[in-house]
């Protein structure tokens, strides 16, 4: 079982259609953890994400808002980001209950800086962006636990055959 896959996507259009990907293998109770450096395609992601999943209303970044929630697609879809938050205030937060769908309905939880919480969960996928050298995003995508979220080989072929789904 492929855990680990690293490569480079170009432009932001290719994040996004990364993310949409995402959306469309995710399953329910996926935990994705996002790190990267400010303006490293870490909210473009999500928005792929979002269109995945058939959520058009606009997914904006949750800097100052923490949580925003989109119920319109296939399943719901919880962006959080902790920049801002010291690790006391994260976890005063509980936000466990929407990675394991306690007090909200089952979907996929996306956080950003997640190096920034206290503590993480058995199972989740973190996808960690640098900028290349030569242009572009270094992406990398780690799924930690003893399930996998998705299947990192059809990832691959996908990304080798230069093939996006639309």
């Amino acid at each position: 079982m492929l855990k680990i896959i690293e490569f480079i996507l170009a432009d932001p259009d290719a994040t996004h259609r990364l993310g949409k990907y995402l959306g469309q293998l995710l399953p329910v109770h996926s935990l994705v953890l996002l790190e990267g450096e400010l303006g490293s395609g870490k909210t473009t992601l999500v928005q792929g994400i979002g269109a995945g999943l058939g959520i058009t209303e606009p997914i904006l970044s949750p800097t100052f808002s923490i949580v925003n929630e989109y119920f319109e697609g296939t399943i719901p879809l919880y962006h959080l980001d902790v920049y801002r938050l010291s690790p006391v205030e994260i976890s005063s937060l509980y936000l466990e209950t929407y990675w394991e769908g306690l007090e909200v309905s089952p979907g996929i939880t996306v956080i950003e800086w997640a190096s920034l919480l206290p503590n993480l969960p058995d199972r989740y996928l973190s996808i960690a962006f640098s900028f290349h050298p030569k242009g572009g995003r270094l992406v990398t995508l780690n799924q930690v636990g003893s399930t996998q979220l998705i299947d990192f080989t059809v990832l691959s072929c996908w990304f080798h055959q230069g093939e996006y789904p639309q």
